[in-house]
């Protein structure tokens, strides 16, 4: 009884135990069950190290490239405006501008170019130039035919037929023309009808309205107009004239209600004309004097942007020995030529000028001790006042400081400049960059999944270790309990034939 059933119970561990090991692979279904070790974190932990070294360099690397670019952006928006505030600073026209004021601005306004001379004139106006208006009868006889309008020389010859022969329709047909000499055609209705209505776009004598009619049926004579004829069957309600004015009391004439000619520089908008008064017609006044108050405007948006600059500079390349903190262009070779380069232009004397008026500290425009600028704005109007020409000699020319510092930042901004290259030389570094961290990435990745290939065999070996132990230890508590059982049988039986016998 005893060998069979240890022969039973060698048997039946056999085949837990090779069933056992087959199903060993599919007995481990979650990384680290069977050794019990996390080894998502164990793998996470050695991936991180293995890169840990390459990512701070190339991180690092990211953040100095990228405040390098956005710190050199910085620069380029700060050169930009100083060189847009340069520009009405570089020409003596722009700089030494004009201004014209009128007595009356219900008479006339004015504006000055630099070509005006300073000086004073009267206005006298007696009318102001008009445009031709011709108005038909009230509800005219209308046929076919072609009207043909004149006006200055130009003319438009309009077909009429029984599709557009009403007063709507010819005033369409005009108004559409592409050849139009500058004729608008309107309807007025009035209580005793409706009237065609054909107005000039431009003023004076020369551009009187002809309408002739020709062809057709001949209804088409209700609207004919003739300047010169003593009879017409349109009605001429406004005649072109010239305007008519006097400048200092002597007497000119012009086309139209603006005048560009009478006064060298100036354009005179006529408004109305001069009231009449008693004992005489008084006259208003024309001044044309020196724009200083533009120039004072244009050379204080220069300081301003001059000193955005300097400031702009000052934070890329600061240090600040209490918080060890440095600017992100601190000890930059581009910023600081460039500001060597500044600080020669502002602070020269300007080559060949021996006015008083020489230099921006001559303007009233002196450096603060921290390197911003400031402008005595009395001395600055004082020196346009007395000369904007000599103001124009300091800043304006091919000498000029404003043309200097102009031609100093276009070697900078301009396309393939200094910057240019160096945004372009950042730019390469970042996308190297790129490529060297997704090359990292990739390499990490492998890594981390050949170490988890690995602890994954480690984990399904261990786990294959504890079924076998845990498959021994139950043959084996099976067996004792088995051969105790035994034992304990045996003995009873022989206490039994003892007793008998």
């Amino acid at each position: 009884m005893s060998a069979a059933i240890g022969s039973s119970s060698t048997s039946t561990s056999s085949t837990s135990l090779a069933a056992a090991t087959a199903a060993g692979g599919s007995l481990v279904t979650s990384t680290g069950i069977g050794s019990g070790l996390d080894i998502n974190s164990i793998v996470t932990s050695l991936t991180t190290a293995e890169g840990a070294a390459q990512n701070n360099q190339l991180a690092s690397q990211k953040s100095s490239l990228t405040a390098q670019v956005s710190a050199f952006g910085t620069f380029s928006s700060a050169l930009a405006t100083l060189q847009a505030a340069l520009i009405p600073l570089q020409t003596t026209v722009n700089l030494a501008g004009r201004t014209a004021t009128i007595g009356d601005l219900t008479i006339a306004t004015a504006s000055a170019t630099t070509a005006a001379i300073p000086a004073q004139y009267s206005l006298t106006v007696q009318n102001l130039a008009t445009a031709a208006s011709l108005s038909s009868a009230a509800n005219p006889t209308l046929g076919t035919g072609t009207l043909t309008i004149a006006v200055g020389g130009k003319s438009s010859a309009i077909s009429i037929d029984t599709t557009n022969n009403t007063l709507s329709g010819i005033a369409d047909a005009i108004n559409s023309a592409a050849d139009n000499p500058g004729v608008t055609a309107t309807i007025l209705t009035t209580t005793d009808g409706a009237r065609l209505v054909l107005s000039g776009t431009a003023t004076g004598a020369a551009n009187a309205i002809t309408v002739s009619q020709s062809g057709g049926d001949g209804g088409l004579a209700s609207l004919v107009y003739d300047p010169k004829a003593t009879t017409n069957t349109l009605t001429q309600t406004q005649a072109p004239i010239d305007a008519n004015f006097a400048l200092n009391g002597f007497a000119a004439t012009s086309a139209g209600n603006q005048v560009t000619g009478a006064i060298s520089g100036v354009t005179l908008n006529l408004i109305k004309a001069t009231p009449v008064t008693t004992p005489a017609t008084a006259p208003t006044t024309v001044t044309v004097g020196n724009d200083t108050q533009g120039a004072q405007t244009s050379i204080g948006t220069f300081v301003t942007a001059l000193n955005g600059l300097v400031t702009s500079i000052q934070s890329l390349t600061s240090y600040d020995p209490s918080t060890k903190i440095a600017g992100i262009l601190q000890g930059n070779a581009t910023l600081q030529s460039f500001q060597t380069q500044l600080q020669k232009i502002v602070g020269q004397v300007v080559s060949g000028n021996t006015s008083a008026v020489n230099s921006l500290a001559s303007l009233g425009i002196t450096a603060n001790t921290d390197g911003s600028f400031v402008t005595d704005s009395t001395k600055l109007g004082n020196a346009l006042t007395a000369s904007v020409t000599s103001v124009a000699g300091v800043l304006a020319g091919t000498g000029g400081i404003a043309t200097q510092l102009n031609t100093l930042i276009n070697a900078y901004t301009k396309t393939g400049g200094l910057l240019s290259t160096i945004n372009q030389g950042l730019q390469t570094g970042l996308t190297e960059n790129a490529s060297q961290q997704t090359d990292l990435n990739a390499r990490l990745s492998t890594y981390s999944a050949t170490i988890t290939a690995q602890y994954n065999a480690m984990d399904t070996a261990v786990a294959l270790l504890k079924q076998t132990q845990s498959f021994l230890t139950a043959q084996f508590n099976a067996a004792s309990s088995s051969s105790s059982s035994s034992t304990s049988t045996n003995t009873g039986l022989g206490s039994g034939s003892l007793s008998t016998g």
